[in-house]
């Protein structure tokens, strides 16, 4: 690159990166993931857990689902969620062990 030359963030770019940082932005989903990077859970589990309803649950994991943050899988009547995102993982655990400091 010369001298005053700048690299620009593609606009569809700059949304996504966003978008990452809207679902790191809240203490509920930075559990939900923070949890989920442990073990896959259930929507059961992550309620029982955290203290939350299951409604309350779902909804978060549909926007983190929404977003490519979460994945699941089905085992018979039940769905097990887990990450699908391993870079933002990444990045919770850094602002986790930031925050210790």
């Amino acid at each position: 690159m010369k001298p005053h030359e700048h690299a620009f963030l593609a606009p569809e770019k700059a949304e996504q990166v966003a978008r990452i940082f809207k679902a790191l932005a809240d203490p509920t989903r930075v559990k939900i993931l923070y949890l989920l990077s442990q073990e896959e859970c259930s929507v059961g589990h992550i309620a029982e857990v955290l203290e939350m309803t299951q409604s309350a649950v779902s909804h978060q994991l549909s926007f983190l689902r929404h977003i490519r943050l979460v994945k699941n899988r089905r085992a018979g009547n039940m769905l097990y969620y887990s990450c699908d995102d391993e870079h933002v993982i990444s990045l919770l655990r850094q602002a986790v062990t930031h925050a210790d400091h």
